[in-house]
């Protein structure tokens, strides 16, 4: 008598099946080698000490204390949360606007809000310089944050995860006497949780990461942000390999630690978005 091979669930394996899904495991894990191999050359070369084979945290501390990553890291974090936090405010209240309330034009606000993301930042750089050189903020935390407070992909974001909970839970609320700024404040956003970690994550990163910003509307060197610091840093040290890619990782460690603590959420809230129309 021949006994089967069953799974969990009580399902005969097939051993056809086994070999396929043996095959996706090793192809995915090459594909995490190809990925993390370089990201391994990084950090190897980051500790690499000149004429001698010894891990040496050296590489660190100059690249830490010459690039003035201590004033960029600062000025980052400032001008990071600050566009976070208008962005999350702006997305969220537009999007709910766009998902529950009916007035005429939603339709024509919502594809204008959809039109602006193939819109480079790049296009509108001359005249918001203009605008921000009117206001007098060149040079100015405000340079760095007004442009980008509000975003359409936030928006958009936020009103299709509006889109998939449920219309009775405000329906119950307005029961009892909230309105629509105490439904959105306690009952959509607690349950927009996902969404709001995705935009955040997404805000907070590309913020961080963004050279264009302060290339452009800033040349004081007291409102240096760490992309710049990097560039400034490359251009001093273009031949020393351990320290660039020590102030590389410096610049890098942070939003990937970022990442990795709201990945889960960052996951839930992308699969659950575009869910209705």
């Amino acid at each position: 008598m021949s006994i089967q091979n069953l799974d969990g669930n009580g399902d005969q394996q097939v051993p056809g099946d086994k070999r396929i899904s043996w095959l996706i495991v090793l192809l995915l894990v090459t594909g995490a080698l190809i990925v993390l191999l370089p990201l391994g050359v990084v950090l190897a070369t980051s500790f690499s000490a000149p004429g001698s084979n010894a891990v040496s945290w050296q590489n660190y501390r100059q690249a830490w204390v010459q690039g003035g990553f201590l004033l960029a890291f600062a000025n980052s974090t400032i001008v990071a949360l600050a566009v976070t936090g208008l962005q999350i405010a702006t997305s969220a209240l537009a999007g709910y606007a766009l998902a529950r309330l009916k007035f005429r034009g939603r339709e024509l606000i919502l594809l204008i809000v959809l039109a602006t993301l193939v819109i480079p930042f790049q296009m509108l750089v001359i005249p918001i310089f203009l605008i921000l050189k009117w206001g007098h903020l060149i040079n100015t935390y405000g340079a760095l944050i007004l442009p980008t407070a509000a975003n359409g992909f936030g928006i958009f974001l936020m009103r299709q995860y509006f889109l998939t909970i449920p219309i009775e839970l405000e329906e119950a609320a307005a029961l009892d006497g909230a309105d629509r700024l105490q439904i959105l404040w306690r009952v959509m956003l607690p349950l927009a949780r996902p969404a709001l970690v995705t935009l955040f994550l997404f805000t907070f990163i590309g913020e961080w990461n963004d050279l264009f910003k302060p290339l452009v509307f800033t040349t004081r060197p007291e409102l240096k942000t760490v992309q710049l610091a990097l560039a400034a840093f490359q251009e001093q040290f273009t031949n020393n390999w351990s320290l660039l890619m020590a102030a590389v990782v410096i610049s890098t460690v942070p939003v990937m630690l970022l990442f990795l603590v709201g990945q889960r959420e960052f996951i839930r809230g992308i699969a659950t978005t575009g869910i209705k129309n």
